[in-house]
């Protein structure tokens, strides 16, 4: 299935087409975590339990599941049958009945029914993580009047992408469950059903993930050529820098590089110039989404949005990009960045048509060329726009006191900025100078990472820096990061406070969307009136990938476009070249 009913794939095929089906089964594939889903962190782990909001989990944890379907990395949208072996939908779309494999297992051997299927998605829809229980808003009830037939229904007007996502969640043993809390977190190892269990392990710093080696679901046409190494591993640490010299010294094997500074000066060691270490740039062509501060506007100090511009007048990217990182970004000013999603110039026909309504309601600026922020003149310390940066504060009504900036409130105006992590401190240096030379106190606040993400899911911050992305055809997965009804639920994407009518409205209208190209306006649409709200100081992006590992990997010739960089999940073992000292037995955001 899939968004608009577009597949590339025969019923009969036997596998994807960018995989190697004869690819070596064995080895391991070590590394730090590069990205994070839910309640995952990148530096540590306290518990197991991976699609709840409590605690830390560590990446990885959704292979040791299976789903109903699996995507196809070659298609912006595709899915096939994994748990499940075939779909009918109703002609109205809104009745899913999933036929189930019989042949599904559980690691302990007992049969994977759709009774399990149907308990996981009530289950995720009452209990899971925010960010999976708002995307499953449209979905009415799963139920499975047998063992084999699994009957999800939607809402009307549901998502697009509803199904899709519903597809792509986790199946959970009821059994497994019907003696254990799923809202806990806990260290226990989950009852899975995927290519992967949980082997050993020690919280917070490292976790290792066994092949299932007769896994029931190995030959199957979206299986075939993936899953290859023996052991996946993941290494956990605190310090970007320790992180790399842990690399150096062996003690993973594979690292993408999310930080200029390291890239640009510090792979020069010996393994890289005697060929033991290669690096390797992967163009990135899929929607690069959005990373920066994001602005509190649930605070009043931060609720008018002259304020928020002038806080992005102050931050100088042109300088920080060339004095700290190597001229190796460029500027990101859209949520769908990179993407045909992305508004420029002025409104078409067919976007005008949607913000009409909402003409009087939004600033006049949506009607007009979007939002760009302004470019510096490198110096650090631009007066030009410093200069625009009072000017917007004197007219919200925050003026000088005894050489301190006031709030429009009456006072003082201070901002912290809340940080997880040490290498991200030279990128705000300059950006809190030149704040204060606004007058105002600017501060920087490091805290652990569990800390950070207790504060991050209570909206307990002035700003806060994250990087998140979109499909080529999103659609409800927009709710959690824009709409009115995220922005008051705990854990969600929502960081700004963003609660406006039109933004909701054309959240609805992409979610309505019937054609790519309807799709495609409603975007750009959202994407105008979003970035003339000024919610967030836009940071960078880069449209290729930076990766280094040990030469004891291949790889498939040509991954595919929407599959990322394809590892662990496409890479195998050379096991020749793997023959070395051995191991310790024991998407980040972009600098």
């Amino acid at each position: 299935m899939s968004a608009f009913g577009d597949l590339k794939y025969p019923a009969d095929f036997r596998n994807f087409d960018y995989v190697n089906v004869d690819a070596p089964k064995g080895g391991q594939f070590s590394t730090v975590p590069s990205y994070r889903a839910y309640n995952q962190s990148f530096f540590t782990f306290n518990t197991l339990n991976s699609f709840i909001l409590k605690g830390d989990a560590p990446a990885g944890m959704e292979q040791t599941f299976v789903t109903l379907m699996s995507r196809a990395g070659d298609e912006p949208d595709a899915m096939y049958g994994l748990a499940a072996k075939s779909v009918a939908i109703s002609p109205d779309g809104l009745v899913y009945r999933f036929t189930m494999r019989p042949e599904a297992r559980f690691h302990d051997g007992s049969r994977l029914t759709a009774q399990d299927a149907a308990f996981s998605l009530t289950t995720l829809k009452a209990k899971g993580h925010p960010l999976i229980s708002q995307q499953m808003r449209d979905v009415v009830k799963a139920e499975a009047p047998d063992d084999a037939t699994l009957v999800v229904t939607f809402a009307p007007k549901r998502g697009r992408d509803v199904p899709l996502f519903v597809g792509g969640l986790p199946i959970f043993s009821k059994a497994y469950y019907s003696a254990r809390p799923f809202e806990e977190s806990t260290l226990d190892i989950p009852l899975g059903s995927g290519p992967y269990k949980v082997g050993r392990f020690e919280a917070g710093r490292y976790i290792e993930y066994d092949r299932v080696k007769d896994w029931w679901a190995k030959d199957l046409p979206v299986s075939r050529g993936a899953f290859n190494f023996d052991t996946v591993r993941y290494e956990f640490y605190r310090d970007r820098d320790v992180a790399f010299e842990g690399f150096t010294g062996r003690n993973y094997l594979y690292r993408e590089e999310f930080t200029s500074r390291i890239w640009n000066t510090r792979y020069d060691f010996p393994a890289i110039k005697d060929g033991r270490v290669r690096q390797e740039m992967m163009p990135d062509d899929t929607p690069s989404g959005a990373q920066g501060w994001f602005i509190n506007t649930r605070r009043d100090k931060f609720k008018d949005p002259r304020v928020r511009e002038a806080i992005g007048n102050a931050f100088d990217f042109e300088w920080t990009n060339k004095t700290i990182m190597y001229g190796s970004y460029a500027r990101t000013v859209s949520p769908f960045q990179n993407s045909d999603m992305m508004a420029s110039g002025m409104p078409s026909p067919e976007e005008i048509a949607l913000l009409e309504p909402f003409r009087g309601k939004v600033p006049a600026e949506v009607f007009g060329t979007p939002y760009v922020p302004p470019v510096s003149d490198g110096s650090g310390q631009d007066r030009t726009l410093l200069r625009r940066a009072v000017q917007l504060l004197q007219d919200a009504g925050c003026a000088m006191k005894d050489g301190k900036r006031m709030t429009a409130q009456g006072a003082p105006f201070r901002i912290e900025f809340l940080l997880d992590e040490p290498a991200f401190q030279a990128h705000h240096m300059p950006f809190i100078k030149n704040l204060g030379t606004l007058g105002i106190e600017a501060t920087l606040r490091l805290v652990d990472p569990v800390q950070h993400r207790a504060r991050r899911d209570d909206f307990d911050y002035d700003l806060v820096i994250e990087r998140f992305g979109f499909s080529t055809v999103p659609g409800d997965s927009l709710r959690p990061f824009f709409t009115s009804k995220a922005a008051e639920t705990k854990g969600s994407n929502n960081l700004a406070g963003i609660s406006d009518p039109a933004v909701d409205a054309m959240v609805d209208q992409i979610i309505a969307a019937d054609t790519r190209p309807k799709l495609v306006f409603a975007a750009r649409a959202l994407d105008r009136i979003i970035r003339s709200g000024r919610y967030w100081v836009p940071q960078w992006y880069a449209n290729s990938h930076r990766l280094a590992y040990w030469d004891v990997f291949g790889h498939p010739a040509k991954l595919p476009k929407y599959a990322g960089v394809g590892a662990p999940d496409l890479w195998w073992s050379e096991a020749a070249k793997a023959a070395g000292p051995a191991l310790n037995s024991d998407p980040k955001q972009a600098k």
